[in-house]
């Protein structure tokens, strides 16, 4: 199958369509139509604030579909990759009661239910089928919303995105929801090449039952709408015949792919449009509004999104992902669309795109692209406007200023990690690390038109939260950029008591008596080893045991994926973790470090084993060094709970004294200290990942955790 020529734009566009549906949906999900027409009226526009949401959010329709994707990199980039091998992801990445799914409990939630049968050993499908389930639990609508990327790495190609989702689905779901997946996949497919609604329906019906029921759902509203031109009188319809007091259980996936249906057939071309009907339909809003918006997003591309309001504009390409890989968590739609288009382009047997700009983070290189840029708002600071660009290395994002005046500044800002609003999400945690550390170097290449009046100050600037848990900015060093110049900004960036760093930026002010005009950002860049004190930040030798709820700054807690049942800030040690059954971690990083150094004091107060991990992918794939209660020193490979022992020798293990462990992770070597005893072992599995700690059915501790580069390996091994 040949690749399209625009793929890459028109993946970014289904990746917006998603997002813009997905946020404009959510303040009102499972409202009805009645109660949306009294008290909002017809959807237009974004109306997160009227409801006192938040726009930008964590919801399990955007964090499924852009991590179950990543089956294919794990597990193998082939057409025939296993709902076996999907659930493996499902797995790694879900972190229990916390991450990508709705936990209304097993048998109320069929994604819950699913997940708890994937952990109990009973593998996908049969996680998710009828016969384990039951058709009431099978048939909700969790299939359909998680498949836009099994049918945008399939572009052309419905048959393969069809059987993609089919397995997909099958993780959690059976039946009449699998069919709608499949259905819905292959018309988002077929839209890389045809924009003819009727085509794209027969095409989606081709890979389903012809006696189904979504088969026959499909026949009913065709022949609705072709007798009335009036969407509402369809809406009407869809609510009699199929509507949600027709089905049993709490989210079924009929009434809500009729909607969807319908508002194809009334707005095939309008993205607008489209979005109004699904939205002002009603039920589940979120969910419906995100599959039509990457539907319409694929088949008319960012025309199609900018015929109509700045959709695109209040999101800036924003993208909350939560789950075990904290690292992809605080994302952006542009790496999306190359993540995306890079797997479809291998699955096809092409080469993987060439990074923009040297492999820069930020690079704007897609149209209208900002990467979760915005102008920094506040008292004292100069208003800033956005905009991408056409520039000479391709794209960049211009800073509009007017009237700088000596002594005011503006600033632009992405985030980095997780927002203060986080706190404000309903329903869906965040799981989240930071994407960029103390120790590391901070890069961006600015330039200033000619015809720039005067000249302003540059500098990198960093916020981090504080003490209280609000951001305060911190600088790097200004240089003087002149009209018609360019120049190269470096930083090193400082350490910052162990808090997380919640955004990055350039700060723009004043070098003359006024300035006026624009900085153009062509990229930022972070690369190096992080040089990291990870500790509570402030913490003195006072016990913090009897700390009020809510006392005290939390999200240098927050910067770490909790895998365990309990992450305390109310013992003295830094960081205790407790785990009832199983295994508990948690993880600190990102799959940027590759070769790095971790060293702390552990303190085993009880359990099978404790330790330290690191390149870890996610909740089921990493190496360790643990302390055994058996009395052993290991060094091991977890690989989607199968364990191996690399390396091994006796160790005294008493519980309640701590241990001093370094674990050295460079090339294929790993290497590990426990006091004065050593290890080495060579794997080639895990070439990248975060650090973490780690517990089986017990309790571990430390005070401080150092990270920082790998030392180098004896003998020249790598």
């Amino acid at each position: 199958m040949t690749i399209p020529t625009d793929y890459l734009e028109r993946v970014y566009a289904g990746v917006l369509g998603k997002l813009i549906g997905v946020y404009l949906g959510r303040p009102f999900e499972q409202w009805t139509h009645q109660r949306i027409m009294k008290e909002l009226g017809p959807i237009q526009y974004y109306v997160h604030e009227q409801l006192g949401d938040p726009l930008v959010v964590t919801d399990d329709d955007v964090a499924g579909t852009f991590t179950f994707i990543r089956a294919l990199e794990d597990y193998g980039i082939s057409p025939d990759l296993s709902a076996e091998d999907i659930g493996k992801a499902w797995l790694n990445y879900i972190v229990q009661d916390r991450s990508i799914l709705w936990w209304g409990g097993n048998g109320n939630s069929t994604e819950h239910t699913a997940w708890l049968n994937l952990k109990k050993g009973i593998p996908a499908p049969a996680s998710g089928s009828i016969q384990t389930n039951g058709t009431t639990v099978a048939e909700q609508i969790g299939a359909q919303i998680f498949i836009d990327g099994w049918a945008m790495v399939a572009p052309g190609q419905p048959e393969l995105a069809a059987r993609l989702a089919g397995r997909a689905g099958s993780v959690s779901h059976d039946g009449e929801a699998v069919y709608a997946a499949q259905l819905w996949a292959a018309m988002e497919a077929e839209a890389f090449r045809s924009k003819d609604i009727d085509h794209l329906l027969d095409t989606g019906l081709s890979t389903i039952p012809k006696d189904c029921h979504i088969a026959a759902l499909i026949a009913d509203i065709r022949r609705w709408h072709r007798e009335n031109d009036d969407w509402l009188v369809t809406r009407q319809l869809i609510e009699d015949n199929y509507g949600y007091a027709k089905y049993p259980g709490n989210c079924h996936v009929v009434p809500n792919h009729a909607l969807m249906i319908m508002t194809v057939l009334y707005a095939p071309h309008d993205f607008q449009r489209a979005q109004m009907i699904v939205n002002t339909s009603g039920w589940d809003t979120d969910c419906n509004a995100g599959n039509v918006g990457c539907l319409l997003g694929i088949m008319l591309g960012l025309e199609g999104l900018d015929a109509g309001p700045d959709w695109r504009g209040p999101i800036a390409d924003r993208l909350l992902i939560s789950s075990a890989d904290g690292g992809n968590s605080i994302n952006d739609a542009v790496r999306m669309a190359y993540y995306i288009a890079n797997l479809g382009r291998q699955l096809n047997g092409q080469a993987k795109l060439e990074s923009p700009k040297h492999e820069a983070q930020l690079h704007f290189s897609l149209p209208g692209s900002q990467q979760g840029f915005r102008a920094q708002q506040g008292f004292g600071l100069h208003a800033m406007a956005l905009e991408n660009v056409p520039a000479k290395d391709g794209r960049a994002l211009k800073i509009d200023y007017r009237a700088l005046a000596r002594g005011q500044v503006g600033a632009v800002t992405t985030p980095t990690f997780s927002p203060p609003e986080m706190l404000k999400m309903r329903t869906y945690n965040l799981m989240a690390t930071p994407l960029i550390y103390p120790g590391q170097t901070l890069r961006a290449r600015v330039s200033a038109p000619a015809e720039n009046r005067g000249a302003v100050a540059v500098r990198l600037r960093l916020r981090a939260y504080d003490s209280a848990d609000l951001l305060e900015a911190v600088d790097g060093t200004a240089q003087v950029l002149a009209p018609g110049e360019a120049l190269t900004l470096e930083w090193t960036l400082p350490q910052l008591d162990g808090q997380p760093i919640a955004e990055v930026g350039i700060a723009i002010a004043c070098a003359d008596d006024v300035a006026s005009g624009a900085v153009l950002l062509d990229w930022m860049a972070w690369e190096g080893v992080p040089q990291l004190a990870l500790h509570r930040p402030g913490r003195s030798d006072s016990s913090f045991r009897n700390l009020a709820p809510g006392e005290g700054c939390d999200f240098w807690r927050m910067a770490w994926v909790n895998g365990a049942s309990l992450f305390s800030k109310r013992f003295p040690p830094d960081f205790r973790i407790s785990q009832e059954t199983g295994e508990g971690i948690i993880l600190h990083g990102t799959r940027e470090w590759t070769d790095y150094s971790v060293r702390c004091d552990l303190t085993l107060h009880l359990g099978d084993y404790g330790g330290v991990a690191v390149r870890a992918q996610g909740l089921r794939r990493y190496y360790a060094a643990r302390l055994t209660r058996d009395g052993t020193f290991q060094i091991v490979r977890q690989k989607d709970g199968e364990l191996k022992v690399l390396a091994e020798t006796d160790y005294p293990v008493e519980l309640e004294k701590a241990v001093s462990v370094t674990v050295d992770v460079r090339g294929t070597r790993i290497h590990a200290q426990a006091g004065a005893t050593s290890l080495e072992a060579f794997d080639t599995s895990f070439a990248d990942g975060a650090m973490g700690l780690l517990v089986f059915e017990g309790a571990l501790s430390t005070d401080k955790v150092n990270v920082g580069a790998a030392s180098s390996a004896p003998g020249g091994q790598s």
